[in-house]
């Protein structure tokens, strides 16, 4: 019997995790302070007060900006313009007419849905609002000359069998 003597294969040594690390190189990010929209944004929200009106089927989304020179813009027009009729016009400002602030804000509004005389209604209100979250001492004013309460009174769904809400078709005995 003929043994052969082999050496046994040398094993791979692995070195330490320690030099592992060591060699390897880590490249370490710096972190940039982000100025970018988001501080920006931060910063608005205390330049203007949001609020809410609603008339009908009519919303408006109001904005007061302090420090103004009392400009309202609706739907990024003139408020004159966008509302042309005399009416409209004093609907819209008479809370700031009431409260005497007519020249002491900015205002911007976004308004859609209904007719005129709706936004306009709507408007009013959420400036009315927006006053009130800039400054509760406006509160009674304001619930005093009625233009804190929001009209609920909606168009009436049509019913089947009827022609309208509640016009039926002419009926005849015979």
């Amino acid at each position: 019997m003929d043994k052969k003597i082999t050496k046994p294969k040398p094993k791979a040594v692995k070195k330490p995790v320690k030099e592992k690390i060591a060699s390897v190189k880590i490249e370490e990010k710096k972190e940039e302070k982000l100025t970018t929209p988001v501080a920006a944004k931060s910063a608005l929200k205390n330049d203007f007060v949001r609020a809410l009106g609603r008339r009908k089927t009519a919303s408006a989304r109001v904005r007061l900006y302090t420090g103004g020179a009392g400009n309202i813009e609706v739907n990024a027009k003139d408020y004159k313009i966008y509302f042309p009729l005399l009416e409209l016009n004093e609907k819209v400002v008479e809370p700031l007419r009431v409260t005497g602030k007519r020249n002491d804000f900015d205002w911007t509004i976004k308004v859609k849905g209904g007719g005129s005389f709706g936004q306009a209604e709507a408007c009013a209100l959420g400036i009315a609002r927006a006053l009130i979250k800039f400054n509760e001492e406006y509160r009674p004013i304001l619930r005093a000359n009625g233009l804190l309460t929001r009209d609920p009174r909606e168009k009436e769904r049509k019913k089947f069998g009827l022609k309208r809400a509640r016009h039926a078709p002419q009926w005849s005995k015979r």
